[in-house]
């Protein structure tokens, strides 16, 4: 049986079958579960503060004291739009693939079908990165500033969606760098995670920039406290994680905080062409698996050889677009995510905390 390459559930179930890229930020700690993928243009995330209130003593001929529920805060956002697409030209299918066989016989039908599988596939990488860097910016700024563009040199609006009103209490800031006379790692690191104690929120993660991580391993009080085995303050042994350019240095105990430590180094490539580190070099955060959601709003599209819309509640929903004056077909991957917090200020983050 021939599968219909134009036919959009066909690409769809393509592009499900794609190994998708691992992204820290994005898998570790803003997972996608089948309740996060909305069939509306708009999404709802709900998220509240935590609640460390103890049960008073009740006098027993008043039998029992009410306790108010706990209030949680729902937003509404429309997720930004992303819709990378690439064209298939006549002289893509004359020349040999990346990888493929001098005299392998393909066809022009099997070479373009061989090269549609390979664009959805990089299409799909360029967008998980998109998404890995909208995870990272909800967690530095406790919001995300998301740039759009008309074409790929000329900027549009500027869609922000945050996560707190007025200041947000997710910004700690040191007294002293690390790698400084006065540093002081344990005393910071432990701040920090009792503001998510205090919260009633997990603490169980330290991720590092590639230079804070660095200096952590060269601190003499740090070097001392592993040498010591009187002291059980966890181990440093920095082996790769599966998440590409992130490495998982161990487990260290800050004042009875048991925490994993990972050192991201990755970078991307933004639209200028520059390539940076997703988490700043010299940065610091506290936070625990599972903090947050990365949820999807739905597509509304007209598919090719149909002149209605047809709406998609999908992480990735691809379109074959055809040129006949030009001979030319465009594959579109579109999707609509965006990342929030499960509850309020669920991480807690540092800045500059090596000079």
């Amino acid at each position: 049986m021939e599968l219909n390459l134009f036919d959009t559930y066909t690409l769809i179930a393509l592009a499900e079958e794609t190994i998708p890229k691992t992204m820290f930020f994005r898998d570790r700690y803003f997972p996608t579960t089948d309740a996060d993928i909305f069939e509306s243009d708009k999404v709802l995330t709900e998220y509240r503060k935590g609640d460390r209130t103890m049960a008073s003593f009740v006098a027993e001929r008043v039998g029992d004291i009410p306790v108010d529920r706990r209030g949680y805060e729902v937003r509404e956002y429309q997720p930004a739009y992303i819709a990378p697409s690439r064209v298939l030209t006549q002289d893509d299918l004359k020349k040999r693939g990346f990888g493929e066989a001098l005299y392998s016989g393909s066809t022009q039908a099997e070479r373009a079908a061989r090269i549609l599988l390979k664009d959805i596939n990089d299409l799909d990488d360029r967008i998980t990165r998109r998404e890995e860097w909208m995870a990272v910016q909800t967690m530095i700024n406790n919001a995300c500033d998301m740039q759009e563009y008309i074409d790929a040199k000329t900027k549009g609006n500027v869609l922000r969606v945050q996560f707190y009103d007025g200041t947000s209490e997710h910004i700690y800031t040191v007294a002293a760098p690390w790698n400084g006379t006065n540093g002081d790692v344990f005393g910071d690191v432990t701040a920090m995670c009792r503001m998510l104690q205090k919260r009633g929120l997990n603490a169980a993660d330290l991720v590092l920039g590639s230079q804070a991580g660095d200096a952590l391993m060269n601190i003499e009080k740090v070097q001392k406290l592993l040498d010591n085995s009187r002291i059980n303050v966890g181990s440093i042994d920095p082996v790769l994680t599966s998440y590409p350019g992130v490495s998982y240095s161990g487990k260290l105990n800050f004042n009875g905080f048991m925490l994993n430590v990972f050192v991201a180094a990755h970078e991307s490539t933004d639209e200028s062409g520059v390539s940076k580190p997703l988490f700043p070099a010299t940065s610091a955060m506290v936070t625990a698996p599972g903090c947050g959601r990365l949820m999807y709003g739905q597509i509304t599209q007209i598919d090719h050889g149909e002149t209605d819309f047809t709406t998609y509640a999908e992480k990735r929903v691809p379109k074959l677009v055809v040129d006949q004056n030009k001979d030319t077909r465009k594959l579109r991957l579109g999707t609509r995510p965006l990342s929030a917090p499960k509850d309020y200020c669920p991480y807690i983050y540092a800045a500059n905390v090596v000079s």
